[in-house]
């Protein structure tokens, strides 16, 4: 279940409340006359069944509505309403497998803005990753995959590829590009300053690392990993349901490739600086390629059982 809230100018709010009357999937329905100042007008309330809210958001835009006031979408984790469990009944296909357009761009949006906050997130997660290939620690690898931030941009790709919002695709780029160079370059300074101190040695970088060996040397596997992370990943942020982000997190080695690229700069060491660029780049396209996948396959399924709901509802209004 979904809640609504528009500010809507006085001359619109009529043609709301129709769209939101109209239409079976709302359950509950408020009006607040004058009771917007900015813009001047009214509010109104809405609870919608999340598997309508695409179709019901598209007619509120369609008004000019979201260019004159506001439309906002909150998810409602517990409600009790016999006339909410109707509309979901009423409604065809399934609220954990809807996808809200609006909320995923929002999303998308926000998470890739590139601020200090990324890039700090970014090098910190970098820098442990680091410390982790020095130490040949899989604990510490871990760790910087969970702290990196980088799945929300690469998530973000995919979205803009498939809702075809090309603004969106460029900051994505950016802010993917940017924060890995920023994080590979904040790494192998730090690096440099650990190596004119002796505590850092070509040693801990090209010698033996059984448990993090996998970092730079890039194989089918990894390739696999990545796309099934993604997907998962992308399932998670779509439906409502983001229990299964923490395990993408730590299966794919993207920020940890970038720490080796990082320590094997300050250490001229040719080889880990390939292998890792591979596992890196291997790891990005292939989540890449899996979100725009499994948005794609998201969209169609989802089309067809929006076609189907509006026959319904076409059905329903001859009845009457």
């Amino acid at each position: 279940m979904l809640h609504l809230r528009i500010l809507a100018p006085s001359d619109l709010t009529d043609e709301a409340l129709r769209i939101l009357d109209e239409e079976p999937a709302v359950s509950g329905l408020a009006v607040m006359r004058g009771a917007s100042l900015r813009p001047e007008g009214d509010v109104v309330y809405a609870d919608i069944a999340r598997e309508a809210a695409n179709e019901v958001i598209d007619d509120l835009r369609a008004t000019g509505l979201h260019h004159r006031g506001s439309i906002e979408i909150e998810p409602v984790n517990a409600w009790l309403s016999r006339s909410g469990f109707d509309a979901e009944l009423r409604t065809p296909g399934s609220s954990a497998d809807a996808v809200v357009w609006a909320e995923v761009a929002q999303r998308s949006y926000e998470e890739t803005e590139l601020n200090w906050t990324y890039l700090s997130f970014m090098s910190l997660a970098t820098l442990l990753a680091a410390i982790a290939i020095i130490t040949d620690s899989q604990i510490l690898v871990i760790g910087a995959m969970v702290l990196g931030p980088e799945f929300g941009a690469i998530a973000a790709l995919g979205v803009a590829l498939v809702r075809r919002r090309w603004v969106l695709l460029a900051l994505a780029v950016r802010t993917l590009v940017v924060g890995f160079v920023v994080a590979i370059a904040v790494t192998a300074i730090l690096a440099l300053v650990g190596r004119g101190l002796g505590w850092v040695t070509l040693d801990d970088v090209t010698g033996p690392r059984p448990d993090t060996a996998f970092i730079y040397s890039p194989d089918k596997w990894s390739f696999i990993v990545a796309v099934i992370a993604a997907a998962a990943g992308v399932l998670s942020l779509t439906s409502a349901k983001s229990a299964g982000l923490a395990g993408v997190f730590i299966s794919v080695t993207t920020v940890p490739a970038a720490g080796n690229v990082g320590l094997a700069l300050a250490f001229g060491a040719s080889h880990e600086i390939w292998g890792s660029s591979l596992q890196l780049l291997l790891n990005l396209s292939g989540m890449a390629m899996a979100g725009w996948a499994t948005l794609t396959i998201q969209q169609a399924l989802w089309t067809r059982v929006s076609v189907r709901r509006a026959r319904a509802l076409d059905r329903v209004r001859r009845m009457l």
